[in-house]
């Protein structure tokens, strides 16, 4: 891979608290699922190294918490962000109710040049939960990304490590397109910069 220009890209995953946000990152970069993990506070991130279309890409996953409460740090974290991962749980409606509201909000707080073509991608998690009934179908799943612009839907169980490194594919190819195009329009935004006094002013830590 030397050689070539390398791609750091900014994706923020978004969703209701306990879909598997976290899993889904450990799976997709560690190779690892565990039924332990605690819930974020705040946010985290993970870095891993794709290659795209001959171009070699660092995938910068920002893995924010689902509680209300640290929805104030919105402004630093999403900030500069690429793409945006929409994750809900397929065996919870609620989880799937609420993706408006973090699209939404994403939206405000990232600020991005163009709204209306600003690439998001929807994951539909646990689908390997058989001992619960499913609440959201497949259908209506796929008519929300219709309705959002035709974005990309993918079933995943980050347990069972099923479609999670074909979403993640689709995830970074959409991140490298906006980018390049971000770039070719002159409004370059550093991926990894974090406002601090932003973060200072929203936070009351």
């Amino acid at each position: 891979m030397t050689g070539r220009k390398k791609h750091l890209l900014k994706v923020i995953i978004l969703g209701e608290s306990g879909v598997g946000k976290t899993s889904i990152m450990n799976q997709y970069v560690n190779k690892k699922f565990s039924k332990d993990y605690k819930a974020t506070i705040g946010a985290d991130f993970l870095t891993k190294e794709v290659l795209v279309d001959d171009k070699v890409v660092t995938l910068q996953l920002w893995d924010t918490a689902g509680q209300e409460r640290f929805q104030s740090l919105g402004v630093a974290f999403y900030r500069g962000a690429d793409c945006c991962v929409l994750v809900y749980d397929v065996n919870n409606s609620k989880s799937f109710e609420t993706l408006d509201s973090w699209r939404d909000e994403f939206l405000i707080q990232a600020s991005p040049s163009n709204p209306e073509t600003f690439p998001f991608i929807l994951i539909g998690n646990k689908v390997d939960v058989e001992e619960k009934k499913r609440m959201v179908s497949k259908s209506r799943a796929q008519a929300y990304c219709q309705d959002k612009g035709e974005i990309p839907y993918f079933e995943t169980s980050a347990k069972e490590a099923v479609n999670v490194q074909e979403a993640f594919q689709s995830v970074a190819r959409l991140a490298l397109e906006n980018s390049d195009a971000e770039d070719a329009a002159g409004d370059f935004a550093d991926p990894i910069h974090l406002d601090m006094e932003s973060q200072k002013a929203t936070c009351s830590c």
